[in-house]
């Protein structure tokens, strides 16, 4: 499937950190900081004076998505959503379908929220459901149980137009029969969208500690490709085949605001922590609030880092992410984005022999990793993809 032609200036799109949680929220890294006690004027004034800067550096563009995520976002007073909803589509003119989502942890606390999130303007919704299994969810650490979770969900869909959860199988002892019977459930749910992780374990952390001493057992190489087969045919046997190498859609409802994070296009980052993309730069935002809102109140935004990235890193960049799309690449657009050619970009002898071995597919300036690929990814970009 070709990825979509070149456009001199797609719709732009605008991710907003809020950092807060309530207390002792177990999801993110700003434990410290809860909600209560906030000086929510101050915040809404400081994430648009935040915002300001961004379109002053962005301007004339059109607005395809805003993404609301980070600490705990559904728990953002609608009056804040709203205000930078509406600033944001003042500074930048929307997309009639523009997307708005708000990421939201599946508790009843959040839910009981949804109504006067959606009023205030956001379109979708994406709920960290993380597993169907009581016992799943405690191993991985979440706050709620499934019968929260799922109430959480059906409340959801009462409120937006747009709903997606995302799960988390390959987890210790997890068997064949049970991961498809859990996303058989979670298809029964009728989203549109679904996004589907392997459990990684990453050094440092709890489990790669509880796996070293043997306590527990992920499911090896062969067992993980098996899971990863099974997902991809059941979901696309529901009409949500994978779009992106975890993601799973119904035909356009994909969502647009990843899109352009994978599609390698211009996007504005504001709030502590955010990262952005912006005509060769790479921004990021102060991370801890307390120093994001000082550097936003002495100099008119939190941006800590404007970097200049060189061409080569921004086509090695854009490869990396356009590939795991099933829609593949434009090596024209991406060889012009790091100021070189095509053969530059690629290792050709590599392609040729992925693409005899079923693995990789070309066509001219097209080039994208089959659906046989796709299991594996990991190994086929290091090969292909020539790094500066």
């Amino acid at each position: 499937m070709p990825a979509p032609s070149g456009d001199p200036s797609p719709p732009l799109a605008l991710y907003v950190h809020w950092p807060f949680c309530v207390s002792k929220c177990p999801y993110c890294d700003f434990n410290s900081h809860v909600r209560d006690g906030v000086d929510q004027a101050a915040w809404r004034k400081a994430l648009l004076d935040d915002l300001r800067y961004e379109a002053a550096a962005l301007p004339g563009r059109r607005l395809g998505s805003i993404f609301f995520g980070g600490g705990t976002p559904s728990l953002m007073p609608p009056e804040t959503v709203a205000a930078v909803i509406d600033a944001a589509t003042t500074y930048w003119k929307p997309e009639a379908d523009i997307e708005i989502t708000l990421e939201a942890n599946p508790s009843s606390v959040e839910a009981a929220r949804f109504a006067d999130i959606a009023r205030a303007g956001v379109n979708r919704v994406s709920l960290g459901l993380q597993a169907l299994d009581d016992e799943a969810l405690r191993f991985l650490g979440r706050a709620h149980d499934v019968t929260e979770g799922l109430g959480a969900l059906a409340t959801a869909q009462a409120a937006f137009r747009r709903v997606s959860f995302d799960l988390i199988y390959a987890r210790p002892g997890q068997r064949m029969a049970d991961w498809e019977a859990e996303l058989a459930r979670a298809l029964s749910f009728g989203t549109e969208h679904l996004s589907l992780y392997q459990l990684t374990i990453e050094p440092g952390t709890r489990f790669a500690t509880e796996a070293a001493a043997g306590r527990i057992v992920i499911p090896d190489g062969d067992s993980a490709a098996d899971l990863f087969e099974s997902t991809r045919a059941m979901t696309a046997a529901a009409g949500l085949p994978a779009y992106e190498i975890s993601n799973h859609a119904r035909p356009g409802a994909e969502s647009r605001h990843n899109l352009v994070y994978w599609r390698y296009r211009d996007y504005a980052g504001i709030g502590p922590g955010a990262h952005g993309r912006r005509g060769g730069l790479a921004t990021a935002r102060h991370k801890k609030p307390e120093n994001w809102m000082s550097a936003v109140t002495r100099n008119g935004h939190g941006a800590q880092i404007e970097d200049v990235l060189v061409p080569s890193d921004r086509s090695t960049e854009a490869l990396l992410m356009g590939l795991r799309l099933r829609e593949g690449v434009d090596l024209a657009r991406i060889a012009a984005l790091g100021e070189t050619t095509t053969d530059r970009l690629i290792d050709a002898t590599a392609a040729d022999r992925l693409i005899a071995q079923g693995l990789v597919a070309r066509d001219g300036d097209w080039m994208g990793v089959t659906e046989a690929g796709m299991l594996l990814l990991d190994a086929i970009l290091p090969l292909v993809v020539r790094t500066p």
